[in-house]
């Protein structure tokens, strides 16, 4: 499909709705961009953000970063997202082996474990007030087809030296009473966190204005060429250019995930938007008060069938996203179109009573036959995911681009990666190897890597 940048008029999330004050919000709309920068970062979502304060932390001056957004701050997949920080303990162990070896996908979810301790660290050790609550995750398998698969995943993670003595599993009834659902075959739990995803990267924001950077929203990034005129405070090799003038830069750093081929044209058809819908809702006495959900949960009938549960502390409000359901007359292609686009300005109706059903089933209070008024959806919203075709992210230099780099490709997976993906690359900007950046080899960009997958492609379609 064609590349596209973000559109104009995308809708508000849940997250949104609740952080209308943030002062930064559209911060220098209307203002032509400054000249010259040594470092420009293209998106304000987490990855953008925290790829800032990893600069300053490791001594670059906030006066010489941009930070340039297409919309307002923090508009993008990271204010879109279910608020979980849910590492995979194992699920996803089969799929990684497949694609990289066992060696590379223990290290995967291994990676996502680390991140969720470095996310808790950095909220309490910065005090920041993002509504983060450090709990338990529970996968409820409803189906025998995907309590099998969870024990094969297990097993094959076990079988490489995986730890799982942080995992807690539940047969039958005690299955059913752990998740307070009747259907569950078996479930498994182990620790995660839920935040919100706003709040803390607006905190982020906010500390790297503080000192000094520079934050220009609703200005796109258009082209960026190479610079051929002289640069007086910096080495400038590249000129980026936006509706508000041409920024003259050093070093690009691209985080722009599901948009990164717009700009980096050698990356399409290996990056490409997923839109997944997220939906808030007022909870029933079934979940309010001392019945409130304690854990969060993803709701599994298959691995492409699922609902995942959130319950937030502070008001009590629960996060359901998923993937929905197929209804009668839904085709391939009427499916591909709705979830394959760049377009976050609408949502499914389909999905919405999906997700909705799934509400009811859950909290609706027995013998009780509707909701009251107030009860039930509150918002619906939907954010694209920059799926990659190997599905893991892409971090580093671009080659053949010196000075740009890049830190994108999360597979809807960010909040369990980002934390050691934007440090590791900032390591990276500063001349550390690999191996310094904690991170899988197979996280790392290359021209090979990316051809070697579109080949692929090509010779599936022959």
């Amino acid at each position: 499909m064609s590349t596209s940048l973000p559109v104009s008029d995308s809708s508000l999330s849940f997250w949104h709705q609740t952080t209308r004050s943030f002062p930064h919000l559209n911060k220098n709309r209307d203002v032509s961009v400054p000249p010259t920068s040594q470092y420009a970062v293209i998106g304000s979502g987490i990855s953008g953000a925290l790829t800032a304060w990893e600069l300053i932390k490791r001594g670059v001056k906030g006066e010489d970063i941009l930070i340039l957004e297409a919309r307002e701050a923090v508009s993008g997949a990271t204010g879109r997202n279910a608020g979980h920080v849910r590492p995979d303990a194992f699920r996803g162990f089969p799929s990684f082996a497949a694609r990289h070896g066992p060696a590379q996908a223990k290290k995967i979810i291994e990676s996502e474990r680390v991140v969720l301790q470095k996310v808790k660290d950095f909220v309490e050790s910065n005090g920041v007030d993002c509504d983060f609550y450090h709990t338990t995750t529970i996968d409820v398998c409803l189906s025998i087809e995907f309590a099998n698969h969870q024990s094969r995943s297990l097993a094959a993670f076990e079988a490489v030296g995986g730890d799982t003595s942080h995992i807690r599993i539940y047969q039958g009834e005690d299955a059913k009473a752990r998740t307070r659902n009747p259907a569950a075959i078996c479930a498994y739990e182990w620790p995660a966190a839920s935040n919100h995803p706003a709040k803390l990267t607006h905190w982020i924001l906010n500390d790297v204005i503080h000192k000094g950077a520079k934050l220009w929203t609703h200005c796109p990034v258009s082209n960026i060429i190479k610079h051929h005129g002289e640069g007086k405070a910096y080495n400038l090799r590249w000129d980026l250019h936006t509706p508000r003038g041409v920024a003259s830069v050093d070093t690009v750093i691209h985080c722009t995930n599901a948009y990164a081929a717009a700009l980096l044209p050698e990356l399409s058809g290996f990056i490409t938007p997923l839109r997944s819908q997220v939906h808030a809702f007022v909870p029933t006495a079934a979940a309010s008060a001392e019945n409130r959900f304690k854990q969060t949960m993803s709701l599994r009938y298959s691995l492409g069938h699922y609902f995942s549960i959130n319950q937030l502390p502070r008001d009590g409000t629960i996060i359901i996203g998923g993937s929905g359901t197929r209804d009668d007359g839904d085709t391939d292609d009427r499916i591909k179109e709705e979830m394959v686009t760049f377009d976050d300005s609408q949502y499914s109706q389909r999905i919405a009573n999906n997700s909705t059903r799934e509400f009811q089933n859950l909290l609706l209070e027995p013998c009780s036959e509707s909701l009251r008024a107030g009860e039930g959806l509150r918002n619906a919203w939907t954010g694209i995911l920059g799926m990659t075709s190997d599905n893991v992210p892409l971090i580093g230099p671009i080659e053949g681009l010196e000075g740009q780099w890049i830190c994108a490709g999360f597979n809807g997976h960010g909040m369990a990666r980002i934390f050691l993906c934007a440090p590791g690359l900032v390591k990276l900007i500063s001349g550390k190897p690999w191996s310094e950046t904690g991170l899988p080899e197979c996280f790392q960009y290359s021209t090979k890597r990316v051809d070697g997958e579109r080949n692929a492609q090509l010779k599936g379609k022959l």
